[in-house]
């Protein structure tokens, strides 16, 4: 008979303070260890930046196991800021990926110890082609450091792990010594948020910095309008076949003159003087319309609802001809609020 031992039985009793204070042990060990970090990035670390930027090709980021997943993080964040970048597994390398790496290519190549065999195989031939390495490390003296064209230095007086094994203060610098060489390089290219926005078009950035108002107002057949002199049923009537809750009122030209909403409606209802079926649009309408280009940021639309407290906007070109509508829904859909 096999017997079932409950693996809990034989831990040792903890309290909360234990639990803590070993908590601030790992981020402490790993903040020193990232100052240290900081006062060892010197001239190689410059080399391998300058030797990135000069890269006619792209940016390839390998490592094997933990190594390995910052280094995806690595090329991920080189990517998305300016540096044409990408990960290759070095055990899938040698069977058939090296191929996406060319001659003209950069390899960043990472490993704490520097002796990884997956890495160290694949040398060779990436040399024989003559793409440029550098090496992420923890050893100076490895054959991996050895080998490359720039050293990167990575080193770790100990990892947070009290048994000294799994690979924590280590993988932190690795991941704090990409970020900086990402961020290096955004500055030498100039990278700015547009920049940035384009890479990432799904995020709240892209949204913000990328849609415009030509992307979401509305036009043609679908844009509400009304000549000066229609009557306030017509007006009604337009608000209600788009609605947008507001009517362009313009001249014969296509002018902008005035804009009437629900808000005007309700003042008109108010005043008893007013003939509903005789008025004139043009003698109740709002004559200071907010306005907004077709090519500014729909951010800025919602800026400037919010200014205003209206909800929504009249688009027109510099010849303050009518060209659109769009109201806060118009923004919603396009999650730009």
């Amino acid at each position: 008979m096999t017997l079932r031992m409950d693996p809990l039985q034989f831990m040792a009793p903890v309290d909360d303070r234990t639990i803590i204070e070993n908590a601030r042990r790992v981020i402490l060990t790993e903040a020193a260890s990232i100052q240290s970090l900081a006062d060892r990035v010197e001239q190689a670390f410059a080399a391998a930046c300058r030797l990135i930027l000069e890269c006619q090709g792209r940016i390839v980021v390998s490592g094997m196991g933990k190594s390995g997943h910052v280094a995806r993080k690595i090329a991920a964040t080189l990517a998305s800021t300016g540096t044409p970048a990408f990960f290759v597994h070095p055990g899938e390398a040698s069977h058939g990926d090296l191929g996406m790496v060319q001659p003209h290519d950069v390899m960043l190549l990472l490993s704490n110890s520097g002796e990884t065999d997956e890495l160290l195989f694949i040398l060779p031939f990436l040399k024989r082609q003559g793409t440029a390495l550098i090496a992420m490390t923890g050893h100076a003296g490895s054959a991996l450091a050895r080998q490359a064209d720039i050293h990167l230095d990575a080193a770790v007086e100990t990892e947070a792990c009290p048994l000294g094994l799994a690979p924590t203060t280590s993988t932190t610098a690795a991941m704090v010594l990409g970020d900086a060489l990402a961020v290096a390089l955004l500055e030498a290219r100039g990278f700015t948020a547009d920049d940035f926005a384009r890479s990432h078009p799904a995020g709240n950035l892209g949204r913000r910095l990328l849609v415009r108002i030509s992307d979401v107002m509305h036009s043609g057949e679908a844009l509400p309008r009304v000549r000066i002199n229609a009557k306030l049923s017509e007006a009604l009537m337009e608000m209600s076949r788009t609605r947008l809750g507001i009517t362009a009122v313009i001249d014969d030209a296509g002018i902008l003159r005035g804009v009437f909403s629900d808000g005007d409606l309700r003042r008109v209802l108010d005043d008893h003087r007013v003939d509903l079926r005789e008025a004139e649009v043009g003698s109740l309408m709002s004559r200071t319309p907010i306005t907004i280009g077709a090519d500014q940021l729909a951010s800025e639309a919602a800026r400037m609802m919010e200014q205003h407290q209206v909800h929504a906007l009249l688009v027109v070109n510099t010849a303050q001809q009518l060209v659109g509508a769009l109201n806060i829904h118009d923004l919603l859909r396009a999650r730009v609020v």
